[in-house]
């Protein structure tokens, strides 16, 4: 890099620097303005820091904070650190920025359980289980997309999978079975949309709507014709029991939110881990990075193409179907229409947050999974904010997210593009 590049590249970092700081710094102040004026002295927010009747974790000590202090010191430091970033900067902007929101969602719990209880250790589990779609989704598009095939059918797959979890387990009495007609029906799905992305280089926004659009239109009508007239044989599977995983369960906090859930829960957990290490660790990972990053130069080094493409969005589809499996068989125990609710366009948000990683996806997941479980708790504290603004917060998190992270997260170079062999 020339010293004249130098030179003109210095004053647009400065002054991303301090737009950064400004915005942190408004942040400090809207947690004083928002939550802190007016607020009445002496009360006090306890957070819970143990789980419910039932739960093996050990037990500690709840935790009581002062609400208007903890809420203005809180905003104090927010703006203390705004106005380090504007004068000189941090090396590190976003682990700032990311404390600094840390900073305004606890100032809001305080404000929001002022003179109440609020059980932190709860709501942290939910999250947990309210991402768990979300990172699943997240993961199938990571598979897809790092092999260069956009699938933005996720939400059609999970839906059509999570009515085949339901059918197959209500006729067989066997909730795995219905687990493996899920991650099939997903896996089949997703042959499909390879088929026509890859053979025929059908345009893969369009053949992903067409997925959804299918799906929509196919669980709805079966829904209405069979499960609804014959809901005891069709769809009345049960649910996955939570499992107390030994010892890690007794864990205080950690133990209740990581160790003491279902099935598909875990099998989330796992699939974050395997799925890092394959693709950074394996072979087969770094052939999908360079097939979806320059299938051209993959070809030449005997890679096929073809063949990479095939097999991953095919295992993204069976992963997309074990995220359908979590809303029948997983927590509700029963189909209902289009109850899939956006998710999977979701876990696509969390999968470009995440900068199509499985790691990252896993950490975007949590986020919005706890936007969803804080608007259902918020609802139970009866907070004096309209119910149908709670009920948009997981969706106004994912516009937020996207307008923020889009424009420097880069997917892959050959992301969508059809693969022309010479």
């Amino acid at each position: 890099m020339t010293t004249a590049t130098i030179t003109q590249a210095l004053p647009a970092e400065i002054r991303r620097s301090r737009i950064t700081g400004v915005v942190l710094l408004a942040i400090g102040l809207a947690i004083f303005l928002l939550f802190g004026l007016g607020l009445e002295g002496g009360l006090t927010t306890k957070f819970g820091m143990n789980p419910g009747v039932g739960s093996q974790a050990l037990r500690i000590p709840d935790v009581t904070v002062p609400t208007a202090a903890t809420i203005y010191l809180l905003s104090a430091v927010s703006v203390f650190l705004g106005a380090v970033q504007v004068a000189r900067g941090f090396k590190r902007a976003g682990v700032v920025i990311g404390l600094v929101a840390t900073f305004f969602v606890i100032a809001f719990l305080a404000w929001a359980a002022r003179g109440k209880s609020f059980n932190l250790v709860g709501i942290l589990s939910s999250s947990v289980v309210r991402a768990t779609p979300i990172a699943l989704a997240a993961l199938c598009g990571v598979m897809s997309e790092r092999a260069g095939v956009v699938n933005i059918g996720i939400e059609g797959m999970m839906l059509m999978a999570s009515q085949a979890a339901v059918v197959s387990a209500s006729l067989t009495a066997n909730l795995w079975i219905g687990l493996v007609a899920a991650i099939l029906t997903g896996a089949l799905l997703a042959a499909v949309h390879a088929y026509l992305a890859i053979r025929f280089k059908v345009d893969q926004i369009i053949s992903g709507v067409a997925i959804n659009i299918f799906a929509t239109g196919a669980t709805s009508y079966i829904s209405s014709r069979f499960l609804e007239r014959n809901v005891d044989l069709l769809n009345n599977p049960g649910i996955f029991k939570p499992i107390a995983i030994p010892l890690l369960s007794k864990l205080p906090i950690l133990g209740p939110i990581f160790f003491e859930n279902t099935i598909i829960v875990y099998l989330m957990m796992i699939l974050v881990a395997i799925l890092h290490v394959v693709l950074f660790y394996t072979p087969w990972g770094l052939r999908t990075r360079a097939v979806g990053e320059h299938p051209k130069a993959a070809d030449t080094l005997g890679v096929n193409v073809f063949k990479v493409r095939y097999v991953n969005v095919i295992l993204g589809g069976a992963i997309a179907g074990i995220g359908g499996a979590y809303f029948t068989i997983g927590s509700a125990g029963r189909f209902d229409e289009v109850m899939t609710a956006g998710k999977g366009f979701i876990g696509l948000a969390a999968m470009i947050f995440g900068k199509w990683t499985p790691i990252g996806s896993f950490l975007a997941s949590l986020l919005f999974g706890f936007a969803d479980s804080l608007q259902v708790k918020l609802q139970i504290l009866r907070v004096p904010i309209p119910s149908e603004f709670l009920l948009m917060a997981p969706y106004i998190v994912t516009m937020i997210v996207l307008a923020g992270i889009v424009g420097r997260a880069s997917a892959p170079a050959a992301d969508g593009t059809p693969y022309e062999k010479n």
